[in-house]
């Protein structure tokens, strides 16, 4: 391990021997590191928390904090991250609540810019990107592949699904259906996320099948539930790019932005 000598890492962590660990950062007791991980200066990692594989954690971030929630009372939750993460400069990662699930965890692949909060009990899936000051408050749960603008805000117990994309200082206080683009305070709906689907190699079939469960959802002035069970016929006809729908609609209960 290469761990600088003003590192405090206590001796009961768990830490792969080809981690790095930089100037004064502090590693405590609860906390596991897998190989290929660096960390940078200046970082504190507490709690029972988990670090998988090549990430890379950048000075001034607090991992593994206790909840900002009253009820909290030293339960021992936790926190856990995948693998092949970049964790940008003054990033903040609480561990779980025993009212939730007991855990807060970010997938794989994952890039978060700096001053990104992720709340206790937040669930985030891989490949996403979260900008500068991107804000999850607890129980938020985030699909795989999405984007938050700089500056966007999610209210507790708020999904937001697979390929959603929020625009800068959106202010997200409902649910966001998979595919779909937001923008603004509150935030609305704003067309799909047709270009990143077309980077992540969707066929031109399957976004005019995402585009059309769009306008079920928002053109074509049918209710919230006559929508949804015409979506749901549609995903049982073998059209995979659909299935984020499912998903979605058997987990969502804030209602979904309008």
């Amino acid at each position: 391990m290469a761990i600088h000598p003003s590192a405090i890492v206590d001796p009961k962590a768990s830490i792969a021997s080809d981690v790095e660990i930089g100037a004064y950062s502090i590693i405590g007791p609860d906390v596991s590191i897998d190989s290929g991980t660096w960390v940078g200066p200046h970082v504190v990692i507490e709690g029972h928390t988990s670090i998988g594989k090549n990430n890379r954690i950048f000075q001034f971030t607090s991992l593994g904090a206790i909840p900002q929630d009253k009820k909290y009372a030293g339960e021992p939750t936790r926190l856990e991250i995948g693998d092949n993460n970049t964790i940008r400069e003054f990033c903040t990662f609480n561990i779980g609540t025993a009212q939730d699930v007991g855990v807060t965890r970010l997938g794989n692949n994952n890039w978060i810019m700096a001053y990104v909060h992720l709340g206790h009990d937040c669930q985030v899936g891989s490949n996403t990107i979260f900008a500068n000051n991107a804000t999850l408050a607890g129980h938020v749960h985030i699909g795989d592949w999405v984007i938050l603008g700089g500056f966007t805000s999610v209210h507790q117990f708020t999904i937001i699904g697979d390929h959603a994309m929020t625009a800068f200082a959106s202010a997200v206080a409902q649910d966001v259906p998979p595919y779909v683009m937001a923008h603004g305070n509150r935030a609305v709906p704003s067309g799909i996320n047709a270009e990143g689907l077309k980077r992540r190699g969707f066929t031109p079939e399957q976004i005019r099948n995402i585009r059309n469960v769009y306008k079920s959802l928002y053109r074509q002035g049918l209710s919230y539930d006559e929508a949804k069970q015409g979506i749901l016929a549609e995903a049982q006809k073998g059209q995979p790019e659909l299935e984020p729908f499912v998903r979605f609609f058997n987990s969502s209960e804030r209602g979904i932005i309008r």
